[in-house]
């Protein structure tokens, strides 16, 4: 009787795991877009993203570098990168100054610029080899975000024709550089497809798109759309998402935009950084655009689309500023009746030319001054909110509670306007649309009840 005998394979040995990446994005909704590009490009090699540094086999930091204050959290988080993890590859704005970092941390093993992708992604390779299995579909279409799935930003332009004197960011991030319109429209148009809500339009001068490509056309669909601002508002009107502008500085082409809110067409919200009012001080800012115009311009858009809300910043304590400057600011502020404002006390930025336009205003006065502008505006912003007790009004909801439910009306930005808590009968949804009856407000915030959906 004869046996046969069966030699089973050895199993396999555990493949070696995929190297882990820990992230830290700081700074501003462009960066965060810069972020959301290298982590995308990371976990198309393979790579994959853990939330702590501990255990990581590398940590890349995304600085900033617009104030003193922002260098300083980005170097502690440098600082705490390295005590946790010791491997940490430094990019983003801080990065066009290397020996800033490297003096205080000369153990990082990369520094890179901002936007400097192919940089970043060579300093992993050479730290951290990627894992790559061209079998498994790691990234999905529209990319990786760092944004709640229902919405996202949308960068269409890079760097800034402006040489305001207290920003650096030209020397950080270059001259303007616009997308093509098709290519804009292409990832909108992927967002939204794989459910984003809203599109959270960003540049640093939005208004300025297509400037240096002296606004050419590209193929979209069955048509040419220019580079333009009002056309590619208009084409991203149209793909069925909640559509907000930010960083729009008031050129006069931006009326014509304000009638595609009235129609509906994108959501009747301008984010427009005045900075300040006196013109004394706009001279020496070198800010862009007809600044004496803007009440003018603002009472018109208003004509045109009564439900615009309108949401600026503004800087207090620059140099040379007085008080006559300041007070001009105040009754600026009462006429134009802003819906949300923040404010900013003057920092002196190491190479920009506002350092040394005049006598610097002491902290004591800045602080004075911030604490005035402050209780002046959540006087207005409190006024504003209170029309719309009695109203209906749609909101994304951006959080789900057991009774109360928070999301944010077509006039709220995330993570830096007011939000809206809304009671509802039946469970709701993150990034669900309903409709609200609001029945009372806050200094920043409304209340109310879901009447619709």
């Amino acid at each position: 009787m004869s046996t046969e005998t069966v030699i089973s394979p050895a199993p396999a040995a555990d493949p070696a795991p995929a190297p882990k990446i820990s992230f830290v994005s700081l700074g501003c909704p462009k960066a965060l877009v810069d972020s959301e590009r290298i982590i995308t490009r990371l976990r198309a090699e393979g790579y994959e993203l853990s939330r702590q540094h501990e255990g990581a086999d590398l940590v890349v930091v995304n600085t900033c570098g617009f104030l003193d204050s922002a260098k300083e959290e980005s170097l502690a988080s440098i600082g705490e990168a390295l005590a946790v993890n010791g491997k940490v590859i430094v990019t983003g704005c801080m990065g066009a100054e290397p020996e800033s970092i490297t003096e205080r941390y000369p153990s990082v093993l990369a520094v890179t610029g901002p936007q400097q992708y192919e940089s970043v992604l060579a300093a992993v390779h050479k730290a951290v080899p990627p894992k790559h299995d061209p079998f498994l579909d790691l990234v999905p279409p529209e990319g990786i975000k760092l944004t709640p799935r229902h919405y996202a930003y949308l960068k269409i332009s890079e760097g800034c024709n402006n040489r305001c004197t207290f920003c650096i960011i030209p020397s950080l991030r270059g001259d303007l550089v616009s997308r093509p319109a098709n290519d804009v429209l292409r990832e909108a148009e992927k967002l939204v497809t794989a459910g984003v809500k809203e599109l959270l339009i960003i540049s640093q001068d939005t208004s300025a798109y297509g400037l240096d490509i002296k606004y050419a056309a590209s193929p979209w669909k069955d048509r040419e759309v220019r580079a333009k601002f009002l056309d590619l508002t208009r084409e991203l009107g149209e793909l069925g998402a909640w559509v907000r502008l930010h960083y729009v500085y008031p050129y006069p082409h931006v009326d014509e935009v304000i009638g595609l809110m009235a129609e509906g067409k994108v959501l009747p919200y301008l984010d427009i950084p005045f900075q300040h009012a006196s013109p004394d001080v706009l001279r020496r800012m070198k800010r862009p655009a007809a600044q004496e115009k803007n009440l003018d311009r603002i009472a018109r858009w208003r004509e045109i689309c009564p439900p615009l809300t309108l949401r600026s910043t503004f800087i207090v304590g620059f140099p040379g500023e007085t008080e006559q400057d300041f007070q001009f600011l105040l009754d600026w502020l009462d006429e134009a009746s802003l819906d949300r404002v923040g404010c900013f006390k003057y920092e002196a930025v190491k190479g920009a030319v506002a350092n040394g336009l005049g006598d610097a205003v002491p902290e004591e006065v800045k602080a004075e001054r911030y604490h005035r502008f402050m209780q002046k505006q959540q006087a207005i912003s409190a006024r504003r909110l209170k029309q719309k007790v009695g109203t209906r009004q749609q909101i994304i909801i951006d959080e789900v509670g057991p009774t109360v439910s928070r999301g944010r009306t077509k006039g709220d930005a995330p993570e830096i306007d007011g939000n809206a808590y809304v009671s509802s009968r039946r469970p709701l949804k993150v990034g669900e649309i309903v409709t609200a009856k609001i029945e009372r407000a806050d200094a920043y915030d409304l209340h109310g009840s879901v009447v619709g959906f």
